[in-house]
């Protein structure tokens, strides 16, 4: 597993693995081997996605977190990108390792998801699993362990809900094609990447395809007009387009970190650019 040490952290929390730090660390790693083969020792890869299907449940959910200090597997507490996030991890490190095992953790995740969604139509904003949805499907087609139809019928409902989220008024054109009121970049850059994987498999004359290629559009230039464009932080990406009024509630606090620069506002964005210049 990838350990959360309090010592580096700096931090209370006891020594911890959570599920989401390893299946990222085996995304990270997995996108170096394509580069470097061999740079990571196969044997560790594999091991790191066995921590992974040692954390999933017999129905492919998982455990979110694994702490020695009070037993070992914990599921007291959730979040909604960890399996996703192991997912992805697991799928490109079969890409590697055509070890079935791999396989058919992810495609009992991606299940459990589409089976647990059913019916609602207020989905979260859950951008891994599009991620993880994508690469699963460009596995293979009829011989994969999971319905392809289950697959893209959950991804098209994440899609929905991401869609009805998006801000499209020019009345206000700061964050006109943005995600929340407020402004925030990440929830943007994160939903953009999700509706660029949809994209890589929706057919093409699907009835949604033309809807989320407006939404990338118009979320795009949003984006670009957050980013800093000059001066020292040129380029980077701030937490926010721009200050909340000052007569809404929470305005002071959150217009005290509109400036602020964090990795994930960057990577978020520079992930979901590299994505929509690829599909050009």
């Amino acid at each position: 597993a990838i350990w959360s040490k309090p010592e580096v952290n700096h931090g209370t929390s006891p020594l911890q693995a959570k599920l989401g730090g390893t299946g990222l660390g085996l995304v990270a790693l997995m996108s170096i081997e394509k580069r470097r083969p061999g740079f990571t020792p196969l044997a560790d890869l594999r091991k790191l996605g066995g921590f992974l299907v040692y954390m999933q449940k017999e129905d492919g959910s998982f455990y979110s977190k694994h702490i020695p200090e009070v037993g070992g597997r914990r599921d007291d507490w959730e979040s909604l990108y960890y399996p996703g996030e192991a997912a992805l991890g697991l799928l490109m490190l079969y890409e590697k390792d055509r070890d079935d095992v791999w396989l058919e953790s992810a495609a009992k995740a991606l299940a459990y998801l589409a089976d647990s969604r059913k019916g609602q139509t207020v989905i979260p904003a859950d951008h891994w699993t599009l991620l993880a949805t994508a690469k699963m499907l460009s596995l293979g087609g009829a011989s994969l362990p999971v319905s392809r139809e289950l697959l893209v019928g959950h991804a098209i409902q994440i899609c929905e809900s991401m869609l009805r989220d998006q801000i499209t008024s020019p009345k206000r054109p700061m964050v006109d094609g943005g995600f929340t009121s407020d402004g925030r970049t990440s929830p943007a850059a994160t939903r953009l990447e999700g509706l660029l994987a949809v994209l890589t498999f929706l057919p093409r004359d699907h009835e949604m395809r033309g809807r989320i290629e407006l939404s990338v559009d118009r979320g795009m230039a949003f984006l670009l007009r957050a980013q800093i464009g000059e001066g020292k932080f040129a380029g980077a990406i701030p937490r926010a387009v721009g200050k909340m009024p000052e007569d809404e509630y929470g305005a002071a606090n959150f217009n005290r970190r509109v400036t602020e620069v964090r990795i994930d506002n960057v990577q978020h964005a520079l992930s979901a650019m590299i994505e929509y210049l690829r599909q050009q």
